[in-house]
């Protein structure tokens, strides 16, 4: 299939079977409404029914009339989209894949932005520092509520309606609490400073002096509940339009507009930690983001859904209704609604209910842990003596290639690190690392093998696997798009066409692979790296890192294994992981000791998980230690193959 050479990029969505009413999936619905938001016309939309999507044409109507769009089948797609979760988006090359919906949602932005529009209200929606939805799910929670609970837990709801009364769902109850939660903005100090000199004016413009005090008590009886206080809903009142006027002042003008010239100097005195909290105006906080833009689709078609239980639901969620009418009052949320066949509600804002805290199942999940182990002692002595009480002790397999290595002065300038702005000392123990991890790669692999590279960074792996081994394919996965663009660079300066390039979070790579590699992958990216290989029932080659960083997720939980959840608990295994950060060099000798053996512990609980899942695997150092202060190797497969695998 060949793009119109007008598009840069053409971008996959999935259709999908639903009612008149509700014509694309949530995540489908999401894309379209931001392209009609920032009037998006570079980029060619293909529509991929699914199986059980029939020949309808209801779905025209739910397109914008200015986006062109044609039907294309699963057997149509490039090959790279194929092995992505839609919605994806590919450069006119082909071999470049943004893949997810916060991925997508942001290279539209920066697309629309880059074209010169001079539109404030659309790269304002990137936020503060452009990092709007930009780190993964895995690390943060807007990202994941946006990306996948709240979605999820809507295309459930109005599933579920067809066969019973759904309930809401907690996720959605959770977002309702984080709407009560107090705003933290940049230069919030100023705008609560102007919210208090407003309060002393309500207050009969009484002067606030040494008894400041008195004021702050009298806010602070009823500020725990000024999001729901139906007086403060008085758009009139100039306290209750503070926070709407900045917030829309962003889309339009650089700074907060003044209240009053300067504030009286016992306001300018009045301590931080005693200022009136800001109100959520929207879902971040003061300012329209593109979360809010994720948001809307999403809940509005939980609001329709609802029907006659709609009042009963409204009392639960105040906080979510006031922000769905708000976000109406934005300039062009309507227009990009309508166009997308969103007809928006005029809902009535219900007085609160009595409201009940509700958390995160991460948060329960990190309270339980916190608190199930009595006879918890901290340090990694008691734990590691523990775990030898019961017959566990780290234990490293000798490397099977420890004097491998590749003739870096022969390699094309592009293919060696140094490559990768690294000084001279820095790209020699990244050669050492990349000679430990290709050495073991080269005896597994055999022609025709594709080899994915994820949290592939600058591509240091990923380039000298696909140079060295042409006729295998290398797919480098990486969540950061600067570092991806470096790595393709690169690749174009060498000629590779046996690459290609996936800006994604690792679970929208879907694609058949035999073998999977990660150098350094941080935290739970190496067990999400593991899970992810053994679901492919492929190989992998695994160098981890960042073992402070690993808690349990949604997905993954502490200890791994059966053997180490049967001497351990969580608390006890977290241990291991913050002292297995304590190998730097600058460190006293016994500490690194200590801090290898704790690695080699949580590393051998990953290896024994993956044997649970018939794999045979083992931990490993690589050569020479000096190449890295986290040098341990994970090396896991589903068979024997040719690796020695005696101690």
């Amino acid at each position: 299939m060949k793009n119109n050479s007008m598009y840069d990029d053409c971008l996959y969505l999935e259709l999908s079977h639903h009612t008149e009413d509700r014509v694309f999936p949530l995540h489908t619905s999401i894309v379209l409404f931001l392209m009609s938001y920032c009037d998006t016309t570079s980029i060619k939309v293909f529509l991929v029914p699914n199986e059980d999507t029939d020949g309808s044409p209801f779905w025209k109507k739910g397109m914008p009339a200015n986006i062109p769009t044609n039907i294309l089948s699963q057997e149509e797609l490039p090959p790279v989209v194929r092995s992505c979760r839609l919605p994806a988006l590919v450069k006119k090359d082909g071999n470049f894949c943004r893949a997810g919906l916060a991925v997508v949602l942001r290279h539209i932005i920066q697309r629309t932005c880059d074209t010169g529009c001079n539109r404030k209200d659309v790269s304002e929606l990137l936020g503060f520092k452009k990092t709007c939805l930009k780190a993964c799910a895995e690390v943060s929670q807007w990202t994941r509520l946006c990306e996948i609970s709240i979605p999820l837990a809507v295309e459930g709801f109005l599933k579920n309606l067809r066969d019973q009364r759904a309930d809401i769902p907690p996720e959605i109850l959770h977002l309702e609490h984080k709407f009560g939660e107090p705003v933290r903005v940049h230069n919030d100090d100023k705008i609560r400073r102007q919210k208090l000199q407003l309060l002393s004016k309500e207050k009969n413009k009484e002067p606030i002096e040494k008894g400041s005090e008195r004021l702050l008590g009298c806010y602070s009886d009823r500020g725990a509940d000024t999001a729901r206080d139906s007086k403060k809903e008085n758009k009139d009142t100039e306290v209750a339009s503070l926070e709407l006027r900045t917030a829309l002042s962003k889309l339009t003008v650089e700074q907060v507009p003044t209240v009053i010239s300067r504030e009286q100097s016992c306001i300018r005195k009045v301590k931080t930690a005693d200022l009136p909290p800001l109100e959520h105006v929207f879902a971040e906080g003061l300012y329209f983001t593109l979360t809010d833009v994720v948001l809307l689709p999403c809940l509005h078609y939980f609001f329709v859904s609802v029907g006659d239980c709609r009042d009963d639901v409204l009392k639960v969620l105040p906080l979510l209704v006031r922000w769905y009418q708000r976000i109406q009052k934005v300039s062009g949320v309507k227009r990009a609604a309508a166009s997308c066949g969103i007809h928006l509600l005029n809902l009535p804002v219900a007085l609160p209910s009595a409201a009940v805290p509700v958390l995160s199942s991460s948060d329960s999940e990190d309270d339980q842990a916190e608190t199930t182990d009595i006879h918890f002692r901290g340090g990694p002595r008691p734990t590691m003596n523990k775990l030898e009480e019961n017959g566990i002790s780290a234990k490293f397999t000798s490397h099977p290639c420890p004097s491998w290595s590749l003739d870096w002065s022969n390699l094309p300038v592009a293919v060696n690190p140094i490559e990768g702005k690294l000084s001279s000392e820095r790209a020699l123990r990244k050669q050492q690392q990349l000679d430990n991890i290709i050495s073991i790669v080269t005896k597994l692999a055999k022609p025709g093998d594709t080899i994915v590279d994820f949290c592939s960074g600058g591509g240091h792996v990923g380039i000298v696997l696909a140079h060295t081994l042409p006729s295998c394919q290398v797919i480098l996965v990486e969540n950061k798009e600067e570092s991806l663009l470096r790595a393709k660079d690169r690749c174009d300066d060498l000629g590779l066409n046996n690459i290609w390039f996936v800006q994604a979070n690792l679970d929208y790579f879907t694609g058949p692979f035999e073998i999977g590699v990660a150098l350094h992958a941080c935290g739970v990216a190496t067990d999400m790296v593991i899970d992810h290989c053994i679901k492919a029932l492929a190989a992998f080659v695994i160098c981890p890192c960042c073992y402070g960083f690993i808690q349990n997720t949604v997905k993954s939980t502490f200890p791994r294994s059966q053997k180490f959840k049967s001497v351990l608990s969580y608390k006890e295994h977290m241990v291991l992981c913050r002292f297995a950060d304590q190998t730097a060099v600058q460190l006293p000798v016994e500490r690194r000791i200590i801090g290898k053996k704790c690695m080699g512990l949580v590393d051998l609980d990953r290896a024994w998980s993956a044997e649970e899942h018939g794999y045979t695997a083992y931990v490993s150092s690589m050569e020479p230690d000096s190449c890295s202060p986290k040098n341990n190797l994970i090396v896991g497969t589903s068979s024997d193959c040719c690796l020695n695998l005696t101690a």
